[in-house]
């Protein structure tokens, strides 16, 4: 197994996209995650792009700001970005589909319409923002696939889902990303994944994410986004950036150890 880490572009829009290539590169990045927004230009997408083959990184595109409670407004907005940004290169595209407002019927056609290579983020506020709800919709659609942020369904069931065990591995079967972020009963994300009161939540995540690797075989390819995210889920002064690199090295001891065994 091959682990790939991509970082945020979220938090680091104070930078250029060049100066901001040109430290994800030194960091050791294999890519950025990029959330696009629905009036973000041609011209726009189109530097991004360049930039990113320019410094030789990935771009993984993400969907995020679909928003409209009108179901078919927010059908059509969706089939338009998707649209536009398929047309780009890349090797899948991460959606924070839906709302959790609409019914089954109409999630799940959000969710046909995006069609192959999009993968879907467990998120509050979409379809997937709880793992009991995200269930059925992983056994209706065979093919549908996730991207593991399940500091959502910690936070929301107010847990860390011990009576969900039958729903989170049906969900770790379908993963083919992760968002590295850490999440506990209430909230989203932890203060520091580096302090020592904090290790017991770092820990559940570990075990949650060393599941995903061990499905991974030796030819494949694992990504990993180190998401913490800025304020207001960074409630503590310290640096976002330095919290997704401690992430990015934590990972690397603890998931390269399970490419080793296959």
């Amino acid at each position: 197994m091959q682990l790939k880490f991509f970082c945020p572009r979220w938090g680091s829009e104070n930078l250029s996209w060049e100066a901001f290539m040109v430290k994800v590169k030194r960091e050791g990045y294999d890519g950025i995650e990029y959330a696009i927004a629905t009036d973000t230009t041609d011209a726009m997408l189109d530097e991004v792009w360049n930039l990113a083959e320019k410094n030789q990184l990935q771009i993984l595109p993400q969907h995020f700001d679909t928003n409209s409670p009108d179901f078919n407004r927010h059908f059509d907005l969706y089939a338009k970005w998707m649209e536009r940004v398929k047309q780009y290169p890349h090797d899948k595209i991460n959606s924070q589909t839906g709302r959790d407002i609409f019914s089954f019927e109409q999630n799940n056609a959000l969710i046909k319409l995006a069609g192959a290579g999009v993968i879907h983020e467990t998120h509050r506020g979409k379809f997937s923002f709880a793992a009991h709800i995200t269930k059925p919709y992983l056994e209706a659609n065979p093919e549908l696939q996730l991207t593991f942020d399940i500091s959502h369904w910690v936070n929301v069931a107010e847990s860390y889902l011990e009576d969900q065990v039958e729903a989170v591995d049906l969900a770790i079967s379908r993963t083919a990303h992760i968002h590295s972020r850490v999440g506990f009963p209430e909230g989203p994300q932890i203060p520091d994944p580096r302090l020592p009161e904090w290790q017991d939540a770092v820990n559940k995540h570990v075990a949650w994410w060393l599941k995903i690797a061990e499905r991974y075989q030796e030819d494949e390819t694992l990504t990993i986004t180190t998401e913490f995210g800025p304020f207001p889920y960074l409630t503590h002064k310290v640096s976002q950036w330095d919290i997704n690199v401690y992430m990015m090295a934590l990972l690397r001891k603890k998931l390269t150890p399970v490419s080793a065994r296959q």
